[in-house]
């Protein structure tokens, strides 16, 4: 029997060819002129499962884009997997800071860069990987199943209808994926904890039209201003979010689990340093790692309005929007939260301009069991690959999909996330480490080897 690490070896050319045709699908899936390539993205994955050795793979369509669904059930006696994944990627904007073309895939100093080459194109393509080795060499002793969607860096709208259809198809024991960080290059981690996610636009609309600034300045209240005095009543001046009600439902940790918290790794100098800034920011009396794991945020991700083209244009803009991201820990709902910050603007708002609020996507924060078999054999997977267990850790990102998994279909899930920090998903020059690719598969493939072990215990 062939082992990991000399079949990775014998096919590495042949793999990351097959992860660079993927990587070329500029699946964008919030951008409607890219339709067709989410079903080309689709068809890639249908043909690299069923290449690697799934019994049956399907493609459905749902009101948006198409969800990749492949099995292969070897006894009702094995524990079953169900792997998540996506297909789709963010939008590439700026694309003159890329250094290379984010669809044109390449490796530099030891890195893929491309868009997706992370998040989540390079991680899900572990999974398949991992199970055409297990298949080969007649080493996999659990059924698996693939679900690979492609609405997930929209909010995955359709997805819930989707499993709430299919709930017999998609019955497993663990649900298992790769679409988060590890802490460090040799310092491996589990992500337990991921926040949840309100995501809102705003629109102040003032004047039916755009006013000349000299005719009409001073007696026209301008939607910039009114929006950004009302950004700048976000936060106080201690990095709290001063919505009335906004912290209400926030888990308060004890004493004893903040110390537990903090004790992962964290180099807060050279964090700084690969950022570029000289000092961190946030809520007052939490440690950065508190900050992006179990304390609630709230961002501006995107403001517009006025004249923003070259030279000048003097004119009193008649609209000015923004989009505003609000990270949620556990026990806080997305949609109250969205209430309440619809309800604060309406009460900051002048009675000179008009104030839309629409929720965009969101989702429930999560926390995954540390205590099931599936963490257990991952544990042990990761002592193998790496030499060392993982350390548990909360992510400041979100993954909405996860919660519903849990509240629709009844499964935990299992995140083995092998990016790094410096990868710079969602950013230009998204990279991803061609070890940690194929520690990934080494990994998930021991990982399914110890869950069947113990499950079979």
């Amino acid at each position: 029997m062939e082992d990991i690490t000399t079949y990775l070896e014998k096919n590495s050319n042949r793999i990351m060819e097959e992860l660079f045709g993927l990587l070329k699908i500029p699946s964008i899936s919030s951008l409607s002129e890219h339709k067709d390539d989410m079903y080309r993205a689709a068809e890639y994955y249908k043909n690299a499962l069923l290449k690697a050795g799934m019994d049956k793979v399907e493609i459905f369509d749902t009101p948006g884009h198409p969800v990749v669904y492949a099995e292969k059930i070897l006894s009702p006696d094995f524990p079953t997997v169900l792997v998540y994944a996506h297909a789709d990627v963010m939008p590439v904007d700026p694309i003159e800071l890329w250094q290379s073309p984010p669809f044109e895939p390449e490796i530099r100093e030891g890195k893929i860069y491309a868009r997706g080459a992370d998040d989540d194109k390079g991680q899900g393509f572990m999974h398949v990987k991992a199970i055409e080795y297990l298949v080969n060499s007649r080493q996999l002793q659990c059924n698996v199943k693939f679900m690979i969607e492609g609405e997930e860096e929209i909010g995955s709208p359709h997805l819930e209808d989707f499993c709430q259809e299919h709930k017999d198809m998609l019955k497993a024991d663990i649900i298992l994926l790769s679409d988060t960080s590890m802490i460090a290059p040799d310092t491996p981690s589990i992500t337990v904890g991921l926040r949840g996610l309100a995501y809102i636009e705003v629109e102040v609309a003032g004047p039916n039209r755009d006013l000349h600034s000299g005719l009409y300045g001073g007696i026209v209240h301008n939607p910039i201003h009114v929006l950004s005095r009302m950004i700048g009543n976000l936060h106080d001046d201690h990095g709290r979010i001063i919505i009335p009600g906004f912290y209400d439902d926030v888990r308060e940790l004890s004493e004893e689990e903040r110390i537990e918290f903090n004790l992962a790794p964290f180099d807060e100098e050279s964090y700084k340093k690969s950022l570029g800034i000289n000092c961190l920011w946030g809520e007052s009396g939490f440690t950065p790692l508190e900050r992006i794991g179990i304390r609630p945020s709230l961002d501006v991700c995107g403001i517009w309005g006025g004249y923003t083209g070259e030279g000048s244009k003097t004119i009193l803009p008649s609209k000015a929007s923004a989009k505003v991201s609000m990270r949620l820990v556990p026990d806080q709902d997305p949609k109250k939260i969205a209430n309440l910050f619809e309800n604060y603007l309406h009460e900051m708002v002048p009675n000179t301009v008009k104030l839309k609020v629409t929720a965009l996507h969101g989702g429930y924060p999560y926390l995954a069991p540390t205590n099931i078999p599936a963490y257990k054999a991952a544990q042990k997977a990761y002592l193998k690959t790496f030499g060392k267990y993982p350390i548990p850790t909360c992510s400041g990102g979100s993954i909405p999909i996860i919660s519903t998994f849990d509240r629709v279909l009844g499964i935990k899930s299992l995140l083995l996330g092998f990016g790094l920090e410096s990868d710079a998903i969602h950013s230009p020059n998204e990279n991803f480490s061609v070890k940690n690719f194929f520690k990934g598969i080494e990994t998930i493939s021991e990982f399914y080897i110890q869950f069947a072990h113990i499950t079979k215990d």
